[in-house]
């Protein structure tokens, strides 16, 4: 179809995961599960949440699951993410990057934590936060 936009899909990897305390099904409007993907990078751990460290010398694969959503979910994520437009203060910052889908590229949405909060984080030494926070 002519002029037909890209679905706008996102990458979650903490708590938006399905089961997580945000879990991101519960959301409205409601998501559609595409599947699992994997970028490479370092999970900090925030008490009962982390934050995606994107590459690095300690990257892992951390693995999450993509989601298509509307631009109105993609309003309550960033309002669940802390996003301040035009601010160097927000906890995560927003960025757009190819998620591994079974060695396919996927253009995705990711909520990346703001290098300023993991200054003395330890990571969490793995890429699967629901398997850290439920261990």
């Amino acid at each position: 179809m002519p002029g037909a936009s890209v679905p706008r899909r996102v990458f979650v990897y903490g708590t938006l995961r399905r089961g997580g305390a945000n879990d991101i099904n519960l959301l409205r409007p409601a998501p559609r599960h595409v599947g699992m993907g994997e970028v490479r990078g370092v999970l900090y751990h925030f008490g009962w949440y982390p934050g995606l460290a994107l590459g690095g010398e300690e990257a892992v694969t951390v693995v999450g699951e993509v989601y298509e959503i509307a631009p109105d979910l993609e309003t309550v994520l960033d309002g669940i993410e802390e996003i301040v437009p035009g601010s160097a203060d927000s906890e995560y910052i927003k960025r757009e990057i190819d998620v591994d889908m079974l060695g396919t590229a996927v253009h995705c949405l990711v909520y990346e934590i703001n290098p300023e909060r993991v200054r003395g984080r330890q990571p969490i030494g793995h890429g699967d936060w629901i398997l850290f926070h439920s261990g």
